[in-house]
């Protein structure tokens, strides 16, 4: 199973993202989600990209509460977890999705749904329709620190809900969830060729390279 890409909630306006680029990483585009109520700022990288959301609309994230989006936003009092895995849609995902909550956002042609696995202590498990990815190819992708690929990421959550379900995904995957005190996650990029690790607590992420 590939990663498309991993979200990470933030505090308004995602101002925590500053320090990835201060580390040497080269942000790309940013957007809006209407009907949903967040905005993003991400950092793309040869086979996947990274997502920092906030929420932008409370009154539109608060409106959709079979998503959660407006209590995972707010996880420091809600004790939802801050993160989202949106895998590639192929065939030996649809088992996972079999029973998955059908969304139809108002980005999306109509008939095109994502599926989503939500639970309040779990990452947000969800792909979109299969001719909605896109490979961003006009996303910058070179960094000042060297990163290129992602090799590694580890979901380590307070509570691993959905057993079945991530057994399923580490099993075929780069993808590995580990049960902690803490929200954590850790990605190695290049097999950690330069040896480094960096953490940014702010972020609930530690980068290593």
């Amino acid at each position: 199973m590939e990663i498309d890409h991993i979200f990470i909630f933030l505090s308004p306006k995602g101002e925590e993202v500053d320090d990835l680029v201060r580390f040497g990483l080269n942000e790309g585009s940013g957007r809006s989600h209407p009907g949903i109520g967040t905005r993003n700022r991400r950092v793309f990288f040869e086979n996947f990209y990274l997502e920092f959301l906030w929420v932008e609309n409370e009154a539109e994230a608060k409106s959709l509460q079979d998503l959660g989006i407006w209590e995972r936003s707010k996880f420091r009092d809600s004790d939802y977890s801050p993160f989202g895995l949106c895998l590639n849609n192929t065939a030996n995902t649809d088992s996972i999705f079999e029973d998955s909550l059908k969304f139809h956002p108002d980005f999306l042609p109509k008939g095109n749904v994502v599926d989503i696995i939500t639970n309040e202590k779990m990452p947000w498990i969800f792909r979109f329709p299969p001719k909605r990815q896109k490979k961003n190819s006009a996303e910058p992708r070179v960094h000042q620190n060297g990163i290129k690929s992602l090799t590694r990421a580890v979901f380590n959550l307070q509570r691993k809900d959905f057993k079945e379900i991530l057994d399923a995904i580490e099993g075929e995957s780069i993808i590995e969830f580990r049960e902690s005190l803490e929200n954590l996650l850790v990605l190695e990029f290049d097999n950690n060729q330069q040896g480094k690790i960096q953490k940014f607590k702010e972020l609930m992420l530690e980068i290593r390279y």
